[in-house]
């Protein structure tokens, strides 16, 4: 078995593109003995002669115009593999944030591809609610959130948008109990939209838990003993979305936006075009009549 030298194929092809030794020489900042040799190398290993060394300029013999083509495209694989694997201009590590109830299907997806394609990054999820993710961009303790609200903060670009629903536990009938018994985290964004439009409709209403833990609404909620509110496309098995026939105020839609710290960044304008094209896919918002009959 005999292999190829890259050393020796890179001292060919400069000869052959410079035409001489001499230019190839300087060209690889290397003596014309030294490039010499390495063309009388390649050729004892081939066992054949590849320049033409009757005339006053240097020719490729026949051999030596086959090897070229070869030649280029082995040098070309060469440099794409180490350049590749060595590659140091995407290091370091970003903060995501992203409300853990729009988590899925986008973010998995995106953090695969990116991963794919930035190995050398790490990348850190935060899933917390709206409101902390916009102070923790504030505090420069986030590079990118998304969130989900009613409207647009300035330096913000919308995604999305999705309805609102009131959900309750799986043929559960406490959404027609009064007062009206409400399940929310005490920073949940939906929690004021929702007792402003229960105000507006003229609803009692009474909140069943104070907790700021997702699990312990979600239980409660599950067991029939209150309602809560999600996006449609983030409401989970063991819930359902209440159509309540015009009983209660219809939710409209929210914004899942986008928000990014300032300056020019590579890598989360990457990040971010990956999260567009992800919740893009998504299926747009109509808004739900449920005070039809």
């Amino acid at each position: 078995m005999r292999n190829l030298d890259m050393t020796t194929l890179r001292s060919f092809v400069a000869v052959a593109d410079c035409g001489g030794v001499t230019r190839a020489a300087g060209m690889l900042h290397l003596t014309q003995s030294a490039v010499s040799m390495q063309i009388k190398r390649l050729e004892e290993l081939l066992g054949l002669t590849l320049l033409d060394r009757g005339n006053r300029a240097v020719a490729l013999t026949a051999a030596g115009e086959q090897l070229l083509g070869y030649a280029r495209r082995i040098l070309e694989m060469n440099d794409e593999v180490v350049g590749r694997l060595t590659e140091e201009s995407y290091e370091g590590e970003i903060v995501i944030g992203v409300p853990h109830d729009v988590v899925y299907p986008v973010v998995p997806r995106v953090l695969k591809t990116f991963n794919a394609a930035f190995p050398r990054v790490k990348v850190h999820l935060k899933s917390s609610s709206t409101v902390a993710l916009r102070a923790a961009l504030q505090k420069g303790e986030a590079d990118l959130i998304v969130t989900t609200e009613e409207g647009l903060g300035a330096g913000g670009e919308t995604l999305t948008e999705m309805p609102l629903r009131w959900v309750g536990a799986r043929d559960g009938l406490a959404w027609k109990k009064r007062p009206l018994r409400l399940a929310f985290c005490t920073y949940c964004i939906f929690r004021p939209i929702v007792l402003r439009r229960l105000e507006e409709a003229g609803i009692d209403w009474e909140m069943a838990v104070e907790s700021t833990e997702e699990r312990t609404i979600e239980a409660l909620t599950s067991a029939d003993l209150a309602v809560g509110a999600l996006l449609e496309d983030s409401i989970p098995p063991h819930l359902e979305a209440i159509a309540p026939g015009g009983t209660l105020p219809d939710l409209g839609v929210q914004k899942i936006n986008l928000y990014m710290r300032g300056g020019r960044d590579e890598l989360l304008e990457q990040m971010a075009g990956l999260l567009r094209q992800g919740y893009g896919a998504l299926r747009p918002a109509t808004a739900v009549n449920i005070n039809a009959a």
